[in-house]
């Protein structure tokens, strides 16, 4: 089975062919990222990699989107939404709610935190969860603090 980079790689080749310019760029932008990530953290190109970098596009996609969306840009809104759509079909899906609420409780209850200011071991027991890779972070954040005095 072909890696995730493997995957991306061969889908610019097919969007180069099909003569999809949107797909094209946005394809090839990601593949730039994913190699410039990796030059800068010095180490290999991996599932794991090319899924953090990945996830940063799409977040910094959609934060563009609310900031053009206050210009009133409307076309730039819907070229990043294209482009944030078309990244996402590499993006496993995200757990749902009641799971991450779940993986919350578990996170609190495993580091016994009590108060706000021990986040960050919530935040670190959940990195280390197998399902880490599907956690919407920003997400989790905001169950944890709601559950933190």
């Amino acid at each position: 089975m072909p890696s995730l980079y493997e995957t991306l790689r061969a889908d610019i080749i097919v969007a180069m062919k099909a003569r999809d310019s949107v797909a094209t760029t946005a394809l090839r932008t990601a593949d730039a990222a994913v190699k410039r990530a990796a030059m800068d953290a010095n180490r290999d190109i991996d599932d794991t990699l090319t899924l953090a970098t990945l996830r940063k596009a799409v977040k910094n996609l959609a934060d563009a989107c609310t900031e053009f969306e206050k210009g009133g840009r409307a076309d730039l809104v819907t070229a990043n939404r294209a482009e944030i759509a078309l990244l996402e079909k590499y993006l496993p899906k995200a757990l749902d709610p009641a799971k991450l609420e779940a993986l919350v409780a578990a996170a609190i209850t495993a580091t016994g935190a009590q108060s706000k200011k021990e986040m960050g071991k919530v935040i670190g027991a959940l990195k280390q969860s197998p399902e880490a890779g599907l956690i919407d972070f920003a997400a989790a954040s905001k169950l944890i603090q709601a559950k933190l005095l």
